[in-house]
């Protein structure tokens, strides 16, 4: 599979580029791509819907907040996300409402009369969103995980289609909007004659009413059901982190564009190893004698027990690396280290004989402490300066 582009690359954006920079770049490569403009060229259809993704991302707050910090994956990019399904022309035309309002220069290929934003002049309107928990071990964020989890959300009725007429035939024209979903209101002021639109009220924008509504659905055009979704999670990602699945959320009331289902990760804390970004933290415990002497010993790591070796002389806050065990980097090819912190257990309470050996012991030369002559030399000058 491509890799993505950038997403500020397509639009010709800085990363800090405003609403209104994003807005005007969308708009001028909008214009220069569009179907109309260039007709049975698949390359201008592909570059077309490339920069609708990149608009719909980066003009959402909550999403371009989660591109810029998980780039692709955080928004759909990875295999079985959003952006893994494409970007269809609904999801398209329902952004040029905002860009171009009325005045749109592609009047007929979005069913004439400006509407930007409309097809045959009703609004594309979208489902909710919905948002759910994903509880993840330690080895499932290290190996990446696919999961399947039931997910109660609206969908079209099978009844009626959709559109929530009995068996989904039970529709006629709106006599007030002429079935184009919006009326037009003309007011004579002293500059002239102005012109301004809005939703039909007796059809709220459909263009269609329900003469029979549909004995399923009670003519909402949506049921609830619970699909058993398959949710595939890439290595290496984090608490807190979001992704999505286009289309999976909620269907709007007869009829539109599906919302997304929206997955937030929780990490289950792990008994023994502790995270810290790419990187795997265990603490290791040493007795005394081990430490000295050496001593191989099994320690465990997000792929399963490992055995290290502890040279003798191991001092108390040793850091050991045990390279590429730890976890996979999110958008790169990069994998953390696992760190192994060294300490030294003291025994809180000993026997009369354990204490005899241990007092013999401090009193020969090789179990008195050593300071390294430049630490002393330092500690020398701090005495100097507090007296």
């Amino acid at each position: 599979m491509a890799q993505k582009k950038d997403y500020y690359e397509l639009l010709g954006v800085a990363k800090n580029a405003s609403e209104d920079d994003l807005k005007k770049a969308y708009r001028k490569l909008a214009i220069q791509y569009h179907p109309d403009k260039n007709p049975g060229d698949k390359v201008a259809e592909e570059k077309f819907k490339e920069i609708a993704e990149a608009y719909g991302v980066l003009s959402d707050s909550e999403k371009r907040q989660r591109y810029d910090q998980f780039g692709h994956q955080g928004v759909g990019g990875a295999s079985g996300f959003g952006g893994g399904q494409g970007v269809n022309m609904e999801d398209i035309f329902s952004q040029f409402g905002d860009i171009f309002g009325n005045d749109s220069p592609f009047g007929s290929f979005f069913g004439g009369g400006g509407g930007g934003g409309r097809r045959g002049g009703q609004a594309m309107r979208k489902g909710s969103d919905l948002r759910i928990k994903l509880k993840l071990d330690l080895e499932e964020i290290a190996n990446g995980v696919e999961k399947k989890i039931k997910v109660k959300r609206y969908v079209s009725c099978n009844a009626c289609t959709g559109n929530g007429s009995k068996h989904g035939t039970s529709l006629k024209t709106c006599t007030t909007c002429n079935g184009q979903g919006q009326v037009r209101k003309v007011v004579n002021t002293m500059l002239g004659q102005m012109v301004s639109t809005s939703p039909c009220p007796t059809c709220q924008g459909e263009g269609k009413v329900v003469t029979e509504r549909c004995d399923v659905c009670f003519g909402e055009g949506r049921q609830l059901n619970e699909d058993l979704l398959s949710i595939k999670i890439p290595a290496g990602v984090g608490e807190g982190m979001q992704l999505s699945m286009t289309g999976k959320g909620n269907v709007p009331t007869r009829g539109g564009i599906a919302g997304d289902l929206l997955i937030v990760i929780e990490e289950e804390e792990h008994p023994e190893l502790k995270r810290d970004g790419s990187n795997i933290v265990y603490d290791l415990r040493l007795n005394f004698a081990d430490a000295a002497l050496g001593k191989d010993v099994e320690i465990p790591t997000v792929g399963g027990k490992v055995k290290i070796v502890i040279k003798a002389g191991t001092q108390s806050g040793e850091i050991l690396r045990l390279k590429g065990k730890g976890l996979k980097e999110l958008n790169s090819y990069g994998v953390g280290d696992q760190l192994v912190h060294v300490s030294l257990y003291t025994p809180t309470s000993i026997n009369s004989e354990e204490r005899a050996m241990l007092e013999k012991m401090r009193t020969l030369p090789n179990f008195q402490p050593k300071t390294d002559k430049n630490e002393r030399s330092i500690f020398d000058k701090m005495k100097d300066f507090f007296h």
